[in-house]
Order: structure tokens, then sequence, then C-alpha cells
């Protein structure tokens, strides 16, 4: 598997509760099949762009695969499907309408700093974890 064939979650680099979520994907992605890259980083910006999204999208947690954009609850029930473990069930919840499941989803997002607090900048991964991130992959945006 070649690096254009990773699934890319696209994350706010500064907020507590997505490097935690963050964090829990690498833990339980068996097959490390996920990359990942800040929203604030250059190829993160660059989806961004090219998508038509606007540049400071922060709240918004992405799935970028196969040069489609997923988000907010469809991105992380996408994600958690194919984590190991109980999380694989919250898939299920993929059949609650989008909007429903976004009012959710949006809830959190507005109120994530306040509740889980933010970072000064942009959280770095171990060296062990380096090759998971993704700083500018030109390959991916082809």
């Amino acid at each position: 598997m070649n690096e254009q064939d990773h699934p890319v979650i696209l994350f706010d680099g500064v907020c507590n509760l997505c490097n935690a979520s963050v964090q829990y994907v690498i833990k339980h992605d068996r097959k490390k099949l996920f990359r990942f890259a800040s929203l604030q980083s250059s190829f993160g910006q660059k989806v961004l762009e090219q998508n038509n999204l606007p540049a400071d999208l922060f709240n918004s947690f992405i799935l970028f695969e196969n040069n489609i954009i997923y988000n907010r609850s469809t991105a992380a029930l996408m994600v958690a499907k194919r984590l190991s473990g109980f999380m694989k069930l919250l898939y299920g919840f993929i059949i609650i309408p989008k909007f429903i499941r976004d009012a959710v989803y949006n809830f959190i997002a507005r109120n994530r700093y306040k509740w889980f607090g933010k970072k000064e900048a942009c959280w770095l991964p171990t060296p062990e974890l380096k090759n998971l991130f993704i700083d500018q992959y030109s390959i991916l945006m082809n």
C-alpha cells in the first residue's frame, strides 16, 4: 500500500479533544491504515482550498479518502467502523439522519475548547509516530 492509498484524517491540531481522538485512532488502527494532518498544516490547508472549504474550518473532523471529503459525524463514524474493538459498533449510528448526527457533533465542536481545553501550538507526534503524519505529501493531492 503506498501513501495515496491511505485515508487521511484532518483535525484541529490545537484542540485537546481532537488530539486525544487522533491518539485513540492510532492506538486502535491495527492495520495502520490512517494517516493524519492538522487542518492548520500546509497539507490540511491545501485540501480545504481544493475543496472550496474555508481556510479556518478548524471545527470539523475531516476524512479525506479517494479525493472525497467526509466531515463531521459521517467522517467520525467512517473512521470508527475501521477501528478495532467496540468502536466499530458506533458505525450503527450512521442510520440516524445526518442533520441530527451533525447537530450533536456541532454542539460538541462549539464547546470543545471550553470543555477539553486547547494547546498553544499543534501537537507534535513522537518520532515513532511521525511516519503516520503528513507534512506535504503532494502525491496525495493528485
